[in-house]
C-alpha cells in the first residue's frame, strides 16, 4: 500500500553532505525504494537524463521513498547513484501495525518507526494505527505518535480504514464547512433571469446506487435534427470561490468511491441534496442544449444558466430494459420509451462519427463490487450496455462544446488532455503486436489515433482483443488536467474538458465558474492565474483517488475469493512477469501463478513482447488457460492460482 502522500521539508537537522568528486555529475529526482533495500532515483529532468538510476542499500544515505533528494552518477558505472543529500521528505504520516513500541508500516518499503511509551495514545499490541512522523533523526529510526486508533490487525473494516487512511482520506468535514453548506443548501430555488426548462421532458440515467446526481438529460425532434439537452447541477452558484467550502473541495480534489461508502468532494446537504437533480424537484443548472443533424453532426449550440426539474430518476438497467423492450419497464415509464429510443439512435450516430475520427474506444473491464442485501460481498461478471453508452457519449459531446466556447473566448480552462504515446512504447507496441501476426504501420514518432482504432478493428473478433487492449492501455499516456489544450489522443478530440461532473470534481467546478464569468461579462483573468496550479494539484488528487480506490478494491476481491479455494475457473493471462503469470477472471478479478509453479522451468521474461517463455511451455498476454483458487495472499492482497490444463 501506498504511504502517505504529502511532502515536507527535512526535520530537526541538516545533515552534513559528503563530499563530491570533480567531474561527478549532480542531479535531482525522488526515490522509489523497493522491498529489497535496494531503490531507483527518478531524474527531475528525465529529458536530459534518459533513464532512472539503481541506489545500492549502502547508498540510501537515510533517504526512503517518496523523498527528493539530490544524487551523483557513480563514475564507471552505467546507472549507478549515491545520494548526497534529502531535499525534502515526502511521508508525513502511515499506518501500520503497533508492535511493543514500534510501528510496522503496511507499506514495506518504509523503515519502522519508533514510538515513546507516552507517544502511543493507548494504542495496544496488534492494532493499526495512523501514526505522524515528528522526526528523522541523523542515525536510527525515524520517531513518531499514534493519532489514531484504527482497529484490530486482520479485521476486515480495519483494513479497509487503513488503506483510506494511509491515503490521506477522510470521512469527516470541518465544522465550519458543514455549517457553510448546510446554510447556503437551505436558500429557496427561485427562477430569476434564468432559462426555464421545467416544462421540458428531463430525466437522469444513473447506476442503481447513485445518490449525487450531476447531470439529466433531454431529448426533441425537429425536423431531422436532434435537440440535445445535457444539464448540469450548477454547484458554483452554492460553492463560492475563496470559502471554506471552496477550499475543501479544491483540497479534496475529487469524490472518491468503495463498495460500502463515498468520500464526497462536498457535504451531503449539498451533494445529496441541493446541487443533487433529484427527481420532481426544482434544481439550478447550466445547460448545454446542442442541435445534431440527421448523421450526427452537431449543427450549433448554446450554453446557458437554467432551472430544471427532473421528470424520473432512472437507472442503466432500466434504461437498457426499455430499450430491449421489456413490457413492464416500457410501461413504468411510458412518457420516456419514445425519448429513449431516440437516444439511442443518436447514441449509435455519435459512436460512428467518433470512431472514423479515430477515437480510441478500450474494452477495459472494470469489475462492479456492491454489497449484498444479506451483507455479503458481490462480484458480477462485467456487463456494459446500451444505457452506459448513450450517456457516455452525450457528456463527451458536451464537454467537447463547453471547451471550444471557452478557447473560442480565449478564456481560461483545465482541459482534460491526453497526449499521444512516446515513440518508445509505440515501437514496443508494434513489436508486441508483429509477434501475433498482426502487421501494421505505424509512425512511432507522429502516432495517430486511427492507428489504434485501425488495430481495435482487426483483432475484435480474435481471442486476445482484450489482451491488446491492455497493451494498447499501456502504450498510452495518463489523461490530465492542464491550463494548455493539448487535445485528447483517446477520444481523436482536439479540444476537451470535463464540464459534466462538477458535484464530484473539482476541475468541472472550476469550468462552470468560467462559463458563468463570461455568459455575465464578467473578467476571468483571475482564473488563469489559478489554472495551472489547480491544474497540476487536481490531477494528483485523481491519482491518490485511483490508487485508494483500487486497493479497496483488491481488498474485497481477496475476501471474495477467500470462500472460493478450491473453485475452477477459465481465465486470461492478463500479465507476465518475472516471478509468474497474472490471469484475470470474467468477473475482473486477478490472480497470480507463481513461477514456481508453472510446468516445465526455465523461463525467461520478454517483457517487449509481453511474453514469459519457457522450455517448454510459454505465457503471452491473452492467453486462455484454465486455473483453480489455491489460496488468498492478504499480505499482498493477492489471490492465488494455479494452472489446471
Amino acid at each position: 500500500m501506498a504511504a502517505l502522500l504529502f511532502t515536507f521539508k527535512t526535520m530537526n537537522y541538516i545533515k552534513r553532505k559528503p563530499r563530491v568528486k570533480q567531474r561527478e555529475i549532480k542531479f535531482t529526482g525522488t526515490v522509489q525504494a523497493t522491498e529489497r533495500g535496494f531503490a531507483f532515483i527518478i531524474p527531475d529532468n528525465k529529458e536530459k537524463y534518459g533513464k532512472d538510476f539503481f541506489v545500492p542499500r549502502t547508498s540510501l544515505n537515510g533517504a526512503y521513498d517518496g523523498d527528493r533528494v539530490s544524487a551523483v552518477h557513480v563514475r564507471g558505472t552505467k546507472d549507478e547513484a549515491r545520494i548526497i543529500g534529502i531535499l525534502e521528505r515526502r511521508t508525513k504520516s502511515v499506518v501500520g501495525t503497533y508492535e511493543r513500541g514500534f510501528v510496522y508500516p503496511d507499506d514495506t518499503k518504509l523503515p519502522e518507526i519508533c514510538i515513546p511509551r507516552a507517544l502511543n495514545g493507548g494504542a495496544k499490541n496488534g492494532e493499526k494505527v495512523l501514526c505522524d512522523i515528528t522526526s528523522y533523526p541523523p542515525k536510527g529510526k525515524p520517531k513518531g505518535k499514534v493519532s489514531e486508533i484504527l482497529g484490530e490487525s486482520g479485521d476486515f473494516e480495519t483494513e479497509e480504514l487503513s488503506i483510506i487512511r494511509s491515503h490521506g482520506l477522510y470521512e469527516e468535514f470541518p465544522d465550519e464547512v458543514i455549517a457553510e453548506a448546510d446554510r447556503v443548501s437551505a436558500e429557496p430555488v427561485i427562477a430569476g433571469t434564468r432559462k426555464d426548462f421545467r416544462d421540458k421532458l428531463i430525466f437522469t440515467i444513473d447506476g442503481s446506487d447513485t445518490r449525487d446526481i450531476d447531470d439529466g438529460v433531454s431529448l426533441e425532434m425537429t425536423d431531422d435534427n436532434y435537440r440535445l439537452g445535457v444539464h448540469i447541477a450548477d454547484v458554483s452558484h452554492y460553492v463560492k470561490l475563496h470559502t471554506a467550502l471552496d477550499s475543501e473541495a479544491y483540497d479534496r480534489g475529487t469524490s472518491v468511491y468503495f463498495p460500502d461508502r463515498v468520500l464526497p468532494m462536498l457535504p451531503k446537504s449539498l451533494s445529496n441534496g441541493a446541487c443533487s437533480l433529484n427527481e420532481g424537484e426544482d434544481r439550478y443548472a447550466l445547460s448545454c442544449v446542442m442541435v445534431f443533424d440527421k448523421d450526427g453532426v452537431r449543427q450549433s449550440y448554446e450554453i446557458c444558466e437554467s432551472i430544471i426539474r427532473s421528470a424520473r430518476k432512472t437507472t442503466y438497467a432500466e434504461i437498457n430494459a426499455i430499450l430491449d423492450g421489456d413490457r413492464e419497464t416500457c410501461e413504468k415509464f411510458a412518457e420516456l420509451t419514445s425519448a429513449v429510443r431516440n437516444m439511442k439512435r443518436l447514441c449509435l450516430k455519435l459512436e460512428g462519427r467518433r470512431k472514423s475520427a479515430g477515437e480510441v474506444n478500450l474494452d477495459l473491464r472494470e469489475a462492479k463490487i456492491y454489497i449484498g442485501e444479506d451483507g455479503s460481498i458481490v462480484i458480477p461478471d462485467y456487463e456494459r450496455g446500451v444505457s452506459e453508452r448513450i450517456i457516455e457519449q452525450f457528456m463527451i459531446s458536451a464537454n467537447e462544446a463547453v471547451a471550444e466556447f471557452l478557447q473560442s473566448k480565449n478564456a481560461p480552462c483545465l482541459y482534460r488532455v491526453h497526449e499521444i504515446p512516446s515513440p518508445e512504447k509505440t515501437a514496443n507496441l508494434s513489436s508486441f503486436l508483429r509477434d501475433l501476426g498482426i502487421n501494421v504501420k505505424i509512425d512511432a514518432e507522429n502516432v495517430k489515433p486511427k492507428d489504434y482504432r485501425n488495430i481495435l478493428t482487426r483483432v475484435s473478433d480474435k481471442p486476445y482483443s482484450g489482451a491488446v487492449n491492455k497493451v494498447l492501455l499501456r502504450s498510452m499516456q495518463k489523461a490530465r488536467y492542464c491550463e494548455e489544450n493539448l487535445g485528447h489522443f483517446g477520444l481523436a478530440s482536439d479540444c476537451y474538458c470535463h464540464f459534466t461532473s462538477p458535484i464530484r470534481r473539482y476541475p468541472d467546478l472550476f469550468v462552470h465558474r468560467v462559463v458563468k464569468k463570461l455568459l455575465h461579462g464578467g473578467s476571468v483573468t483571475k482564473f488563469a492565474l489559478l489554472a495551472e496550479q489547480a491544474g497540476a494539484d487536481a490531477s494528483e488528487r485523481e491519482r491518490i483517488a485511483d490508487e485508494a480506490e483500487r486497493e479497496v478494491d483488491a481488498l474485497y476481491k481477496v475476501v471474495y475469493m477467500s470462500d472460493r479455494i478450491g473453485e475452477e475457473y477459465e481465465a486470461v493471462v492478463s500479465g507476465v512477469t518475472n516471478f509468474g503469470v497474472f490471469c484475470e477472471l470474467n468477473n475482473t478479478i486477478e490472480g497470480l501463478i507463481p513461477i514456481e509453479e508453472l510446468p516445465g522451468g526455465g523461463y525467461e521474461l520478454i517483457p517487449e513482447k509481453f511474453l514469459l517463455k519457457g522450455v517448454k511451455r510459454s505465457f503471452r498476454l491473452g492467453d486462455r488457460i484454465n486455473v483453480m483458487v489455491d489460496g488468498c495472499d492478504f499480505g499482498r492482497m493477492r489471490v492465488m492460482f494455479s494452472l489446471t490444463d
